[in-house]
């Protein structure tokens, strides 16, 4: 098998993948100007923007991430396993337990105001 066909493939499915976002974006902005709204105004247009709730939930999701990989390390040696899945799984555990956590803080917040 030729070894440049894995990322022919790779950078064809990434361009097509843009080009449908780009596509299905336009037809977002379409509709809402067909609605009357104003498609700038939109929070889902204001991505870029750093707001505190993407802060914790990035920070606490890579806390995670860390944590499992750090305790999947130390673990796998002592289990006599060379696979790379208890890392792997750790970190996709502990990452989503960062998720709910910073789900649950923001939920208490919400309460409070």
């Amino acid at each position: 098998m030729n070894p440049l066909i894995i990322p022919l493939i790779s950078v064809i499915a990434g361009s097509i993948m843009i080009i449908f976002l780009r596509y299905f974006q336009y037809v977002e902005r379409m509709g809402m100007i067909e609605k009357g709204l104003n498609p700038f105004d939109s929070q889902s247009l204001k991505r870029g923007r750093i707001s505190p709730d993407n802060t914790l939930r990035f920070g606490l999701l890579l806390i995670g991430a860390g944590l499992g990989l750090l305790i999947g390390i130390i673990i796998e040696p002592l289990l006599n396993n060379d696979s790379d899945g208890i890392p792997l799984a750790l970190i996709m555990i502990f990452g989503g337990a960062g998720l709910l956590l910073s789900y649950l803080i923001q939920m208490k917040n919400d309460k409070k105001s």
